[in-house]
Formats: C-alpha cells, sequence, structure tokens
C-alpha cells in the first residue's frame, strides 16, 4: 500500500469493493429483495425488514459509487472510518482509478478516460418502474448543462437486463397491425386522444406503414401523454370498470390483467393506459433484454442483474410519483414498432454464457459451477467487475487467491486471468468492456 492509503496496483491483484444500494419505492421489501441480502453480505449491515430494496450498484457513478476495501485516503487504519457503529470506506472505486488509470487497459483510457464506461447492477423489482427512455448523448448532454439536478451526467445510457428470475417488462412500440387492434378493442385510447388520431391509425395500408406510422404514432402518443389528469382519472376508471365486468365473461389477455395490476400499483396514472401501446415482455431466468438510446420501457417485476453505460439519466412520462418529463420524452424517441431482440447468450464453454449486446461499454458474463467445478476467465484488454450471486469458491491469479462468497464484489484490473473453482457450487456474473473493442 502507497504511504497516503491509496493501494498501488499490482499484477493479478483483485480488488474488493463495498457497494451502494437504492431504496427506491418499487424495490422488494426487506429479505424478500436479493438485492438487500447481496447488500447485507456486502457491507455486514443487518437488513431492514420494511425498507425497499431496489438496486445494488457496482461502479464508479457518484449517485453510487462502490469504496475500495482497505483503502483509505488518509489515516483511519485499515481503510475504514468510524461512522457510529458502521464501517465506512472513504476511498471510492473512481478516485483509485483515477490514481491509477493504467488498470483500465489502454484501449478504454483511450476511448472513455480514466473512468469505468459501464455500471454493473442488481436490481429487486416488485412494482412497475416508470415509463421511461434514456437520451443519446447529444440529448444527455444538452438536459444535463439545461438542469443538471435532474439530468445528473452528460452521457448517453444504453442497457441490457439479464433475469435472474421470471422477469416481466414494457418494451418499444407493438406493430402497427397491434396498435390498429388496440385503437379498436380500447375505446378508451380514444376518448383520450380524439377520433381524428384513432381514424389516422385505421386508415393507413399496409404498404404505406414504413412511410407513415412514425408520425401517425408519435402524435397519438404525445396526445396520449399531454392529457389532463382529470381526463386519465375519468377514462381509467371506465377502463378498469369495463375490464372487471369483461372479466367475468371471459379469461382477460395477459396485457388487460396487466393493466388491472398497473391500476393499483399507479391508481388515475396514464402510463396504465398507455401500457396498450407497448410490447409485453416476459423473460425467463437466463434471457436478456437491451435498450438503446431513445426507446421506450418499463421493468415490471422479478430481479434481473443490468449493465449500462455510466450514466444515471431518465426521462420519465408516467407509472411514477417523480420528475416527468414528457415534452421530452415524446420528442426524443425513435417510436420504431418491433418486439425487441431477445438474447440467450452464447456458450464459453460449459459453464459460462455471454451476453454481447450492440454496445461497445459492456458485456456480461454469467457463470454457474457445479459441485467441484472450475473454469477460467481469459485476460480482457478491460477492467472488469465480478459480483457473485450464490454459494462459495475461490478465484485466483497469478498473484491472489481469494476466497469468495455470495455479496462479493470484486474489481480485476486490465489483462488478469481468473481462475474460479468451488467445491459446493457458485454462481457469478462478470462485466467488462466488450472484448472485440
Amino acid at each position: 500500500m502507497e504511504a497516503d492509503g491509496f493501494p498501488a496496483p499490482k499484477d493479478g491483484m483483485l480488488l474488493r469493493l463495498r457497494c451502494s444500494v437504492k431504496n427506491y419505492d418499487w424495490g422488494r421489501i426487506g429479505r424478500e429483495s436479493g438485492v438487500a441480502r447481496l447488500y447485507s453480505r456486502n457491507t455486514g449491515e443487518e437488513v431492514q425488514e420494511d425498507t425497499p430494496y431496489a438496486e445494488l450498484w457496482m461502479g464508479t457513478h457518484e449517485s453510487g459509487p462502490a469504496y475500495v476495501v482497505g483503502a483509505s485516503r488518509g489515516s483511519a487504519a485499515n481503510g475504514l472510518v468510524n461512522g457510529g457503529g458502521r464501517e465506512k470506506y472513504s476511498l471510492t472505486l473512481k478516485d483509485w482509478i483515477q490514481r491509477n488509470p493504467t488498470v483500465l487497459g489502454d484501449k478504454v483510457v483511450k476511448t472513455w478516460g480514466a473512468d469505468l464506461p459501464f455500471l454493473f447492477k442488481v436490481l429487486s423489482v416488485a412494482k412497475a418502474l416508470s415509463i421511461q427512455a434514456h437520451p443519446d448523448k447529444d440529448l444527455a448532454a444538452r438536459l444535463h448543462k439545461e438542469q443538471p439536478e435532474v439530468y445528473k451526467d452528460g452521457n448517453h445510457k444504453p442497457e441490457m437486463a439479464l433475469a435472474l428470475t421470471d422477469f416481466e417488462a414494457l418494451c418499444g412500440f407493438v406493430s402497427f397491425e397491434e396498435l390498429k387492434l388496440a385503437v379498436q378493442t380500447v375505446p378508451e385510447i380514444g376518448e383520450v386522444v380524439g377520433s381524428a388520431h384513432v381514424d389516422q391509425v385505421l386508415h393507413v395500408n399496409e404498404d404505406e406503414v414504413d412511410e407513415n406510422a412514425k408520425p401517425i404514432l408519435k402524435s397519438l402518443f404525445t396526445k396520449l401523454m399531454s392529457a389532463s389528469k382529470d381526463v386519465i382519472s375519468q377514462v381509467l376508471s371506465k377502463l378498469i370498470s369495463r375490464l372487471n365486468i369483461k372479466n367475468e365473461a371471459r379469461e382477460l389477455t395477459d396485457k388487460e390483467k396487466l393493466v388491472l395490476r398497473l391500476e393499483k400499483q399507479y391508481p388515475g396514472d396514464v402510463g396504465v393506459i398507455a401500457a396498450f401501446l407497448f410490447n409485453y415482455v416476459k423473460l425467463s431466468p437466463g434471457e436478456a433484454l437491451y435498450l438503446g438510446a431513445n426507446e421506450p420501457h418499463a421493468y415490471l417485476f422479478g430481479e434481473c442483474i443490468e449493465c449500462m453505460a455510466t450514466s444515471d439519466n431518465v426521462v420519465r412520462a408516467g407509472l411514477t410519483p417523480k420528475n416527468r418529463d414528457v415534452e421530452t420524452l415524446c420528442s426524443m424517441l425513435t417510436y420504431k414498432q418491433a418486439f425487441p431482440e431477445i438474447l440467450k447468450g452464447e456458450a464459453l464453454d460449459p459453464y459460462t454464457k455471454r451476453y454481447s449486446p450492440p454496445f461497445d461499454e459492456f458485456e456480461v458474463d454469467q457463470c454457474i459451477l457445479p459441485q467441484a467445478a472450475t473454469t477460467a476467465f481469459p485476460a480482457a484488454p478491460g477492467a472488469s467487475i465480478f459480483v457473485i450471486t450464490a454459494g462459495e469458491g475461490t478465484m485466483s491469479t497469478t498473484s491472489s487467491n481469494e476466497a469468495v462468497a455470495e455479496g462479493d464484489v470484486l474489481f480485476a484490473p486490465a489483462n488478469t486471468g481468473i481462475a474460479v473453482s468451488t467445491t459446493s457450487g457458485l454462481s457469478l456474473f462478470r462485466a467488462g468492456v466488450k472484448t472485440c473493442v
């Protein structure tokens, strides 16, 4: 360790991290939350049984930084600062990287500077997150400059969600044929947007869809999302009453059941009606969904590993008590209409799959080792973060032999080969810059 308390990087080192938690109200409560269990094991803090635990952040973003274990800025022994009976780590991973940028790898520093280009998370979702989108780089820079208290940084935020449990989301707009069906079978949409918008949708011919669909969809969606609270409240009352009556005569569709569920979570919210316009996606464990800039989405239920470019920019417009920016959201969307691609992962060996969305900032590996199994992660040109989600085992490098267990999070510098072994079984995930970059 250097004299000022910062550990000097050395070949083959693995850096243990203490991570940050977010207690957003949509998170699972107490020990029902996988995030809570991982956070408790990672930090030693007791789980509060009446508190929602929504997100575990593993990265360098200042809104939820990871801290280096065993390192401090000054005189605190072993890198710890005593804070009312709790151990608090004073050296962030970002600070350490900025002092030692070579740990990122030459290509990463050249492309993104002295910071991790990705942010790694675990999410535990009990109820719907907001209908939202993430701005591209140009829009993110402008929003951050104009409203820095709302838009925390100037970066874009492409992201991927990899299901740990059955996972549900709204993602992207339905096809034009499905949109036609929605405006025909959900009269409440027409009550909000008016018959002219409905007629525009219904009179588009199949061979004209590519040319005319986007402006028509944009106009209808903007009209819907901009409606007054009073109008939405009245129309929602009719919609819920109608669906409850239909439920006595026939089984509701999955989308109709979802709408009833969303209305209980967010009564009187325009996002309840807007759900009819989005694809309803159900992921099984091991399936992943990725989202580029300016694509609408809302996670609904389940637990997932999430990775994204290092950013905390969210433009919201529904299913939320938080700040809404309807005008920005409606103007920024691509209005593409297609069911999203579902990634199954590419097998690297019998135990490891790689998920590579079309973004340079990150890829994610899932590794599930059975009893007495071993595997290896070859040296990568960029740095990696590992999180152990179940079991226990050992991670070994040329100079380090670390016992690891559920809740451990480790940083591995670029060009570090790692062997992983277990006697009882082990599950882990790795995030790193896309290997081919």
